[in-house]
């Protein structure tokens, strides 16, 4: 596997001397599961560090794993998510309705993932396009009639569907900003490839919660930036889009979604003025707000690991819910494996038989949760908590406990 680079220039505006702000030390692909008869193979690993850049205020990680290690082959299915399914057939039904979408439209999703948001606007009656880079996918996608280009979006792709004739009404990207180095060439590409009034919505983690909530488990290697509403505006403002509206949701933990076009086509909301003071204030419009991160990290590692030793002291089985990346990240940097975890469970049948990415801890249906009744469960998947308590209310009753790690470890 190459190497991974390590940035010196920030990866929206191109400026030096990015500060940095948390150091997690090496740590395994977050989403690279492995099976069982592989663990004594050499695993690689990357060191993963955030930073923050003084002039246009973007949070990112100083290093870069080659995409296509991290992307050809994927095992996150949107699908397997009830809240990531009710979440996108609320978000179609409104977007269809107040962009007046029809037969006559088209949406394109970049990084589609399995179709789990195209297939409400389809079954609407709006042409779709998915673009995913990840073959398995994709695959998965077109099974459900999805129709998918196998690609990474950017700049060139977005002038060769301009050449096809297409031109969006509405790009939807969704937890993929992140995810992408060139920044630019992907913004640049919504503009090029936008029709006349269409609108670009992003959804991306927003980095006030992250640092304020401690959640230091959203950082791995894919996720290479780390947005406010402040670094949003600079980007978009630099590749010929403006912020039209932009809202704080729920989901992942916390998440801002973003409506840009092309200046003077939507009208500006308010609220994007007021989310960009409070930010200012708060200091997240330069490295200020991140200042102290790596202590508040490093004292909810000690006092998670301290919960969880005492647990197993007093002789507690303990599982773990969410083979996700973030739980990867969180598993690795504390150090908590074998001795500490038996199983973790996860619905995605994708990544059961295999182990955690690091640690080695063997992936299972949740079904084992009721079978083996571990007294106390890790909550890896905490972003989907409500969801998660739901489905294992079984679990619950028979006096399973939920061991939730942050913002505070907290025994429910």
């Amino acid at each position: 596997m190459a190497a991974a680079r390590t940035e010196t220039a920030c990866r929206s505006c191109g400026a030096g001397g990015l500060e940095v702000a948390l150091r997690l030390g090496e740590q395994p692909l977050a989403n690279a599961l492995r099976r069982p008869e592989r663990l004594a193979e050499p695993e690689p690993r990357f060191p993963l560090t955030l930073a923050v850049c003084a002039r246009c205020s973007l949070a990112q990680i100083l290093e870069t794993v080659p995409p296509e290690a991290l992307f050809s082959e994927y095992v996150y299915f949107s699908s397997y998510s009830e809240g990531m399914l009710a979440h996108a057939k609320e978000t179609a039904r409104a977007l269809t309705a107040a962009r007046t979408l029809d037969a006559r439209s088209l949406v394109v999703e970049v990084a589609s993932n399995d179709g789990y948001q195209l297939q409400y606007f389809r079954d609407a009656g709006v042409p779709v396009l998915g673009i995913e880079p990840a073959r398995n996918v994709a695959a998965v996608a077109e099974q459900k009639g999805i129709p998918t280009r196998v690609e990474f979006f950017g700049l060139e792709l977005a002038r060769a569907l301009v050449r096809e004739g297409k031109r969006a009404d509405a790009i939807l990207a969704y937890n993929v900003l992140a995810h992408v180095p060139d920044l630019n060439g992907v913004v640049a590409g919504f503009r090029e490839l936008l029709a006349p009034r269409g609108v670009a919505i992003v959804e991306v983690p927003y980095v006030r919660p992250l640092v304020e909530r401690c959640e230091f488990d959203t950082i791995y290697h894919e996720h290479l930036g780390y947005f406010s509403v402040t670094a949003l505006a600079r980007l978009f403002e630099r590749n010929g889009l403006a912020l039209a509206r932009v809202d704080e949701i729920p989901i992942h933990g916390g998440s801002l979604r973003v409506v840009a076009s092309r200046p003077g086509e939507e009208p500006i909301d308010a609220g994007v003025a007021r989310l960009l003071e409070a930010e200012r204030a708060a200091g997240l419009d330069g490295p200020a707000a991140y200042r102290g991160f790596q202590a508040r990290v490093d004292a909810l590692g000690a006092k998670l690991t301290a919960l969880l030793r005492s647990l197993k002291s007093k002789g507690a089985r303990i599982a773990a819910y969410g083979a996700a990346a973030k739980g990867a990240t969180l598993l690795n940097t504390f150090g908590i494996g074998r001795e500490t975890i038996d199983f973790v469970v996860d619905r995605n049948p994708h990544k059961q038989g295999l182990v955690m990415p690091g640690v080695g801890i063997p992936i299972s249906a949740p079904a084992r949760l009721l079978e083996e009744r571990p007294d106390d469960c890790l909550l890896l998947a905490w972003n989907f908590a409500d969801e998660v308590m739901r489905q294992q209310e079984a679990y619950r009753r028979a006096g399973g406990k939920f061991v939730v790690p942050l913002p505070e470890p907290a025994i429910v």
